[in-house]
């Protein structure tokens, strides 16, 4: 496989593309995979379709990106770095509902999410992604330099114990993840800046008052999800989304129940943001 073959398709000017010219399943050379990630890196998000991938399949792909990340509420047993993601007319929880980025309460929050959704509803059940960067370039310069200087708590709790309902014995380190972020966080590799806070884990901004803390994320909550910002992936069988949790931030929409949505999806170990 060669690079050439490769093709970009934006879905929007600022995020996401489709991937044409390749087959996930195929072991990647390193100059297919260094211009996989330099796609990557310039839309934040990429599709691919028709991927008919195993388990250990996708799971190879995910470790060129490095580490695989194993989910606090555990995995997929026999398979370290792998999440089931299903649900059907019997699921109570749906994964990935509300703006977040993925596990951002780990003191190290993955870089790459990947999901591969070998079933899904024939209307329903998309993905909409959101650019942080282009969240947090939209801000005045006076807030956007307010912000650079504050910190922010992520903290699992309200999701694996309150929404998911597990107890603390049975998560990955015997407790609840919790982690003091930048509000605003700088892409390791791009250099650009993005908002770092997510309905999803974001509990309180460190060092401000309980209302002042509440109103500010609230606005950065409401700022954040703007159309302007955001892609619509629409999903079909073996398609796949890789995302960039260090910039982007996901929310899944749950209008197809009873239908039945489901498949895997890996995450790759990030670095402490800074």
């Amino acid at each position: 496989m060669s690079s050439n073959s490769l093709r970009f398709d934006p879905l929007t000017p600022r995020i996401g593309a489709e991937v044409h010219g390749i087959d996930l399943g195929q072991p990647l050379t390193d100059d297919t995979f260094d211009a996989l990630h330099d796609g990557w890196m310039r839309h934040q998000v990429l599709f691919f379709r028709d991927q008919a991938l195993t388990i250990e399949q996708l799971t190879d792909v995910g470790r060129r990106f490095g580490e695989l990340h194993v989910h606090p509420m555990g995995d997929l047993e026999g398979h370290p770095g792998v999440y089931r993601i299903h649900a059907d007319a019997s699921t109570k929880r749906l994964s990935g509902q509300g703006w977040h980025s993925d596990v951002s309460c780990d003191e190290t929050p993955p870089s790459a999410s990947m999901l591969h959704l070998h079933t899904v509803p024939d209307v329903g059940g998309d993905t909409i992604f959101a650019s942080m960067y282009d969240a947090y370039e939209a801000l005045s310069p006076s807030l956007a330099g307010y912000l650079d200087g504050l910190e922010a708590c992520h903290s699992g709790r309200a999701i694996y114990e309150a929404y998911f309902d597990r107890g603390v014995d049975s998560m990955r380190d015997k407790a609840y993840p919790e982690a003091v972020h930048p509000v605003v966080r700088t892409h390791p590799v791009t250099g650009r800046k993005g908002l770092f806070v997510n309905t999803g884990f974001t509990s309180h901004i460190v060092g401000l008052e309980e209302g002042e803390s509440r109103a500010l994320l609230g606005f950065l909550f409401e700022h954040l999800s703007q159309p302007n910002f955001q892609c619509r992936f629409r999903w079909r069988e073996n398609s796949i989304a890789l995302w960039d949790n260090r910039c982007v931030q996901h929310t899944a929409t749950a209008d197809y129940l009873p239908n039945v949505r489901s498949g895997h999806r890996i995450t790759v170990v990030g670095d402490r943001p800074v």
